[in-house]
């Protein structure tokens, strides 16, 4: 087996929070921040492409996902939680500097984390951002945060309701399903769909005076309804150093395909770490 294919588990301690992740592969750090409701596998689909192209893919699961505890109290799941997690991974893991790659939840948090420390973050991938600074109503959130509580998968299925074109309804389905049965603590994920929702990563101004070079990877509307294409096309228009990614029209998104999504980060990688 060679080093590109060894898989190494890990833990440490983040605001009283207990959190387990796993890295695979030697070189440049690449950072692997996951959505909301998802785990550390749901980045890159499992993909081992990273390691294979010479980086050191580093993975965790939020707190509350996964297999990481809870948050110490049902509020301690802010933005500025999830960035003080990710800055004691770094320490932890002693990576002083690195590329951060997030999905979602884990795009707001990298951002996030490289506005406040640019020096420690070499290129961002921010894949499928959803937050665009607007006011909006959170009963949907809160719909799928009560229906976990009372009836764990179950419960949260019967609450998702996406609108999106019926030929990735299944698929959308489907792998909701699975990454909700692979949380340890769904309760503390319940807590966290009522909270990162009404949690501000920072204002969209911030993204102008970001000197960090950031790909952008967005979905297309039909598949992927939940991160607006037009937020990713925002984003890209506001960060000064940025590259705008999106699948053929047609195509199923690729935030959904690990193996595509991988060369992607490691492209822009290789440009910029």
């Amino acid at each position: 087996m060679s080093e590109a294919d060894e898989t190494t588990q890990f833990s440490l301690e983040s605001g009283e929070t207990t959190l387990f992740g796993e890295e695979i592969g030697d070189g440049t750090p690449v950072l692997l921040l996951h959505g909301l409701t998802a785990t550390r596998r749901y980045v890159v689909m499992g993909s081992k492409q990273l390691p294979k192209a010479g980086f050191r893919a580093i993975s965790y699961d939020a707190r509350g996902h996964g297999e990481s505890d809870p948050a110490p109290a049902p509020a301690a799941y802010e933005y500025a939680d999830l960035v003080g997690d990710l800055g004691a991974l770094m320490d932890s893991l002693g990576v002083t500097r690195g590329v951060v790659a997030g999905a979602s939840m884990g795009a707001h948090t990298a951002l996030a984390f490289a506005i406040a420390h640019p020096e420690r973050v070499s290129a961002v991938v921010a894949i499928t951002p959803a937050f665009d600074g607007q006011a909006e109503s959170f009963d949907d959130w809160d719909a799928l945060a009560d229906g976990l509580s009372a009836g764990g998968v179950e419960g949260f299925m019967a609450a998702y309701q996406p609108k999106m074109d019926p030929r990735w309804l299944d698929t959308a389905l489907l792998v909701t399903r699975q990454r909700l049965a692979r949380h340890r603590h769904p309760g503390a994920v319940a807590d966290a769909l009522r909270v990162v929702p009404r949690s501000h990563p920072f204002s969209l101004s911030d993204l102008e005076s970001l000197e960090v070079p950031v790909l952008v990877v967005g979905d297309r509307d039909e598949a992927d309804p939940g991160h607006p294409l037009a937020v990713a096309r925002e984003y890209a228009h506001l960060l000064p150093r940025s590259e705008l990614l999106v699948e053929e029209e047609g195509k199923s998104p690729l935030a959904w395909q690990g193996g595509q999504l991988s060369h992607a980060i490691a492209d822009f990688a290789n440009r910029y770490s």
